[in-house]
Formats: structure tokens, C-alpha cells, sequence
């Protein structure tokens, strides 16, 4: 079961809070899903992969309402929580790196945080999706916004990267997921030149 995080409505497409949203609809279209019926409080799709059933979820709460959905869909499906995974926006990295992680704190993710909370525990895997950051005052303003042209070049690669990294979690399993995509995360400009790179991390 894979898990975007965003918020629902036309306002917020495109914006960075919706990285998560955008990568499983990528994901969707290499799996020929549509992730369009109405389930769990989600908008859902699924497919078999080779006798392995795959699972796309949007919550369709606001972000910070997001745990109910997921805890439900989970306890429907007696879902072990080494098959799930949710991808996040990230202001802690620049545009255009991602990060995969076996578990952890929300790290002052509201979505994040409130599948915590409902669901009692942080042992689930996360692919976190960077957008930079400005002030904090201006912070709620920079999430919902849609990414400056040059910005919008590093956040459609880091959704790339993202929805290539859980094809890799799909098939070659969170290991090698975490070994390729963490430590191969390497940015580049449009002219080809390092504008940075995120230390390796288990």
C-alpha cells in the first residue's frame, strides 16, 4: 500500500504540499491505475503485480487529518506495516532530493504526524520528498504555493526520483530502495551542473 499525502481541491494542485499526491499519480500512470474510486475517505486504485496486489491511496482530508484514512485502510486489509509506505513533502531538503526512511518521528510533518497518532506507532516506512523552505513565518504560504519556474525543474525531478525509488521499493524491496535512492541522491541543475547532494543515510 502506497500513501501520497496532500490536500484535496483544485487550489492545491501543483503546490508543494502535494508532492506525495503527484508521485502516486505518476506511479499510477506506469501501473495503469486509476486511482479514482472513492474508499477509506481516499481516492483509491489497485492492480495486481505479478500475484502481488498493489495499492494506491490520496487521502481526501486535509493534511493534517490524514491518519484516519490510513489506519483504516490498513486495519481493513490486516496489512502488515512492512507493506506500507507514504510519501511526504520534505522543507528539511532542497527541491529535487528525496529520502527514504524504515520508520522515525514525523519530523514536524502534520500528515505524517497524525497517521502517528491514529495509528500508534512510527514503524512504517516514508519516502520524503524535498521543497525547500523560507521563513517560518511565511512557511504555511510556501508549502501552499505552486513552485517558482526554476524550483518547479528540481520538484518535478524529485517527484521522478520519488515515484522511481517506490518502483524499486515494489519490486527489489526497501533495502535496496534505500540503497540505491539515498545514497545516489545527487542533484543537477537544467545545464547539467551539481548544485548539490544529500549525505548518505541509512
Amino acid at each position: 500500500m502506497i500513501v501520497g499525502l496532500g490536500n484535496p481541491g483544485k487550489e492545491y494542485v501543483g503546490t508543494r504540499h502535494n508532492a506525495g499526491f503527484e508521485v502516486v499519480d505518476r506511479l499510477a500512470d506506469r501501473l495503469a491505475i486509476a486511482v479514482r474510486q472513492k474508499k477509506f475517505g481516499a481516492l483509491f486504485g489497485e492492480t495486481l503485480l505479478e500475484d502481488t496486489k498493489i495499492i494506491l491511496m490520496k487521502p481526501q482530508q486535509y493534511m493534517n487529518l490524514s491518519g484516519q484514512v490510513v489506519a483504516t485502510a490498513v486495519g481493513f486489509y490486516r496489512l502488515p506495516l512492512s507493506h506500507l509506505m507514504v510519501v511526504a513533502d520534505d522543507i528539511a531538503m532542497m527541491p529535487g532530493l528525496i529520502r527514504i526512511r524504515p520508520d522515525g518521528s514525523s519530523g514536524g510533518h502534520n500528515g505524517l504526524r497524525d497517521i502517528i497518532a491514529q495509528m500508534g506507532t512510527d514503524q512504517f516506512a516514508r519516502l520524503r520528498v524535498g521543497i525547500g523552505s523560507e521563513s517560518e513565518a511565511s512557511m504555511r504560504d510556501f508549502v501552499l504555493s505552486k513552485p517558482e519556474p526554476q524550483d518547479g525543474l528540481l520538484f518535478s525531478e524529485g517527484v521522478r526520483k520519488a515515484e522511481e525509488a517506490l518502483w524499486c521499493w515494489i519490486r527489489e524491496g526497501l533495502s535496496a530502495a534505500m540503497n540505491r535512492y539515498n545514497v545516489k541522491n545527487r542533484l543537477t541543475d537544467a545545464a547539467g551542473k551539481d548544485v548539490g547532494e544529500e549525505e548518505p543515510k541509512s
